[in-house]
């Protein structure tokens, strides 16, 4: 199953591994759970660690934050909607667009969005009173973006909703942003923030994309880098460990020689009835050879 699963992670599309990482985070994080669980600890003990703070003396402490939040998800409804999401907005997407620029659009939309939340935080005065506590997590502020740059690119390209028939992209587009302008006030309002500015990323993205300006570039370039540093130190090691598998062979290819050598010294002194047992079947399998 495990191997199963490498196998689809390898050869799926870019979509398919952003939502397979955010499946695997999902798990490990409820696993973490059940042992905090046994253990009387807190779960969040170990996921604030990756959640995204709203006080900036606490982001400092942790800036890989403000990317490993856009992973994490709290409840299986919160994962399921996020990643349908991503699946039939990503598939659009991909219609028009490559898949680097999907994966650069869902991380710096997130990156957007989580620093929307903060410097929302830390600006309004209706959030002073939660600053130091509250955190976010989740992809909506990574999603959204990529739901709002295809709606941006191809408003009038229409989908069928159930119950609802044929609607254009830039109407659910606009739909999403109203419904998150208009919950602010009503609970999780940095949510519905980071929501915002991840989208208002999406569409600056295209309008720049427009006119001939790709922000995706420097990311894309980033992401070579480091994918082809990776490749090199695998290739690296691989080298290594093979140099040290011929080494070895060597090695044991000159210790059998003398051992044979040691054998038939003994037999031309003593006669091939002086041979113990594991002398012979030394020799035997030297003979096959």
């Amino acid at each position: 199953m495990i191997e199963e699963f490498k196998r689809q992670f390898l050869k799926g599309s870019k979509r398919t591994k952003l939502i397979y990482i955010n499946l695997v985070v999902f798990v490990l994080m409820k696993l973490f759970g059940v042992f905090a669980f046994l253990m009387q600890g807190n779960p969040w003990d170990f996921i604030h660690w990756f959640a995204l703070p709203a006080e900036i003396s606490n982001l400092i402490q942790k800036p890989w934050s403000i990317i490993s939040y856009m992973f994490i998800h709290e409840g299986f409804l919160h994962i399921l909607f996020n990643l349908l999401w991503l699946y039939f907005g990503g598939q659009i997407f991909m219609k028009y667009l490559n898949s680097k620029q999907l994966v650069s659009t869902y991380v710096l939309g997130g990156f957007f969005g989580g620093l929307s939340y903060v410097l929302s935080f830390n600006l309004f005065p209706v959030f002073q009173q939660n600053l130091s506590q509250s955190m976010a997590i989740g992809a909506s502020a990574s999603v959204l973006p990529i739901l709002t740059a295809i709606a941006t690119y191809v408003p009038n390209y229409s989908v069928h909703l159930t119950f609802i028939g044929r609607i254009k992209l830039k109407h659910i587009a606009i739909f999403s942003i109203l419904l998150d302008i208009i919950s602010i006030p009503k609970g999780n309002s940095g949510g519905h923030i980071a929501h915002l500015g991840g989208a208002l990323y999406g569409f600056l993205y295209i309008q720049q994309l427009k006119g001939g300006k790709d922000w995706s570039r420097g990311f894309n370039r980033l992401m070579d880098i480091l994918a082809n540093n990776f490749k090199n130190q695998s290739l690296k090691k691989a080298h290594i460990k093979k140099s040290k598998t011929d080494d070895q062979w060597r090695t044991e290819k000159v210790l059998s020689q003398k051992e044979i050598n040691r054998i038939l010294d003994k037999i031309s002194k003593s006669g091939y009835e002086s041979l113990n047992k594991k002398e012979k079947e030394t020799l035997f399998k030297e003979s096959k050879k």
